[in-house]
């Protein structure tokens, strides 16, 4: 446990370019489509967006932006006329600084957390709440309680806790990109032992929720080239995906199951949620096109203040 802090606070501020391209193309023409993105890096206490693009081919006449429940920014636009193809780009500067976690020890006892959630006694309870129920693609349950129950033993930090249930995801769990799909439930990632980013973190989800403990779903980048004689991290080629368990007065803080390591400053927030369906990158509806192709390309390119 304790290499997990030493790695975490040998982190510096690390500064990125970030390029995020979609691109879909239609068999048959596209009259009308409607679309939300979440490609806009969010600001937190350890990461500030510089700067923030958005090309869209074709040009739609008017783009909006807003604030989603949980504070993610959040773009639209419409295309009313006919396209074959819709290519969406956004380039993003973000700096990021390391987390401040506490020491093991002071943190405190995950049935702590569980009790005073059940208390709701200030607004940090309370507006922490919203993470501790089932959402979309996220149900509680007993296979999840058993599935960590080693991992939270009477006494433990909530840090202790986690940093195991982190480990036995990891250790348990084979990343495979084609293994799963973005539809697939956590209890069958539970029985597979096979997914990605997004299935681990809904995982690790299900887990603490199932005991008590808010957790929440985020999504991000990695930066795509490590630094020299360290490991490349796994899922560096497209969004990524992570999550947050709820620390009482330490706040949140994060974890990345696919990589075995707390969040340090390889990891760049986009939008976090109570599940992959509140934050996805690009979502939308769209009528006619018949066959369409879906390709996605991420880098994340560190470059000097």
């Amino acid at each position: 446990m304790q290499g997990w802090l030493v790695n975490l606070g040998a982190s510096e501020m690390a500064h990125y370019r970030i390029v995020h391209t979609t691109n879909y193309d239609y068999s048959d023409p596209v009259p009308v489509c409607h679309n939300q993105l979440h490609l806009s890096p969010r600001d937190t206490d350890w990461s500030r967006c510089t700067s923030h693009r958005l090309a869209i081919d074709p040009t739609p006449m008017h783009v909006s932006r807003r604030s989603d429940w949980f504070g993610n920014y959040v773009k639209s636009f419409s295309l009313q006329e006919n396209h074959q193809k819709l290519c969406v780009t956004a380039r993003s500067r973000v700096e990021v600084t390391p987390q401040a976690v506490p020491g093991i020890s002071d943190a405190p006892s995950w049935e702590k957390i569980a009790s005073r959630m059940n208390e709701q006694t200030d607004e940090c309870i309370f507006r922490a709440s919203e993470f501790l129920y089932d959402s979309p693609h996220i149900s509680r349950g007993e296979a999840f309680r058993e599935f960590a129950a080693e991992c939270f033993n009477p006494g433990d930090s909530i840090l202790a806790a986690t940093i195991a249930l982190t480990s036995k995801i990891h250790g348990e769990f084979q990343f495979g990109a084609r293994a799963t799909t973005v539809t697939t439930r956590p209890e069958e990632v539970l029985v597979s032992k096979h997914g990605v980013c997004q299935d681990f973190a809904h995982l690790a989800i299900s887990s603490l929720r199932s005991l008590g403990i808010p957790a929440r779903y985020v999504s991000g980048y990695l930066r795509t080239t490590p630094p020299a004689g360290q490991p490349r991290l796994i899922g560096a080629d497209a969004s990524h995906a992570w999550f947050s368990v709820f620390c009482g007065e330490h706040g949140w803080i994060d974890f990345d199951p696919t990589n075995n390591r707390l969040c340090d400053t390889d990891h760049i927030p986009i939008a976090w949620g109570r599940d992959y369906s509140d934050v996805t990158p690009v979502r939308g509806v769209f009528i006619g096109g018949g066959n369409h192709t879906l390709t996605v390309s991420v880098d994340v390119e560190p470059i000097a203040n």
